[in-house]
């Protein structure tokens, strides 16, 4: 099988599997890539959409905003042609040595830091955490502190120590989010996400088709 009749199969192997359920149209695209992503069919009681989120998130995208990831692996596998071909682009700072040297100085990690340093470029753009819940809850701090002004936030951080935590406060918040309850997430499904609104950035939303 060709590489794109492999993904159309398994998006019918979920869509099947998957059954009926309450996600809308452009939610189901998200939801049904991380699921492609993870072949963890508990994406679907997990996970969170506020209901401004991805209008915000296609927006961003198309307005040629800037996607800022907490990981250099996330950012790997945000595919960088959809995003292109509106003018966005994916940053990371997690290895920019002044990050780091900041990070060791005053005794925090370097997603932190890198949080601190891409306040700029995330403004009315999209804010990706896959792996650090300690950049999430630093976002949290900026933004309730009007230090950063995200469109969107993707929060999908994993792990034992503060993720399930991180991602519950970021449900508390009025940002628009994309999210999941628990310890599970990570960079691979959080740039899951990110791919899935560039295509849907590609079409009419929801709201827009007649």
């Amino acid at each position: 099988m060709k590489p794109h009749e492999i993904e159309a199969t398994s998006f019918d192997i979920i869509d099947a599997e998957a059954g009926s359920h309450n996600f809308d149209a452009d939610a189901w695209k998200i939801v049904r890539r991380m699921i492609h992503t993870t072949a963890d069919f508990e994406y679907m009681q997990m996970v969170r959409i506020s209901d401004n989120a991805v209008a915000a998130g296609v927006k961003a995208i198309r307005d040629g905003r800037t996607v800022v990831t907490d990981t250099n692996m996330a950012k790997a596998g945000i595919r960088s042609g959809p995003l292109a071909k509106f003018g966005s682009r994916c940053e990371c700072l997690m290895a920019d040595h002044q990050v780091a040297a900041k990070a060791t100085e005053r005794g925090v990690t370097r997603a932190h830091v890198a949080v601190e340093q891409a306040a700029h470029m995330m403004e009315n753009g999209i804010y990706v955490v896959g792996n650090a819940p300690t950049a999430l809850l630093r976002l949290l701090e900026m933004i309730k502190n009007r230090q950063a002004d995200p469109a969107l936030v993707v929060g999908l951080p994993v792990g034992f120590v503060n993720a399930a935590e991180s991602k519950a406060a970021l449900l508390e918040t009025n940002t628009p989010h994309i999210s999941n309850l628990g310890r599970k997430g990570g960079s691979n499904v959080a740039a899951s996400v990110i791919n899935a609104l560039a295509l849907i950035a590609g079409e009419p939303l929801a709201g827009e088709r007649r």
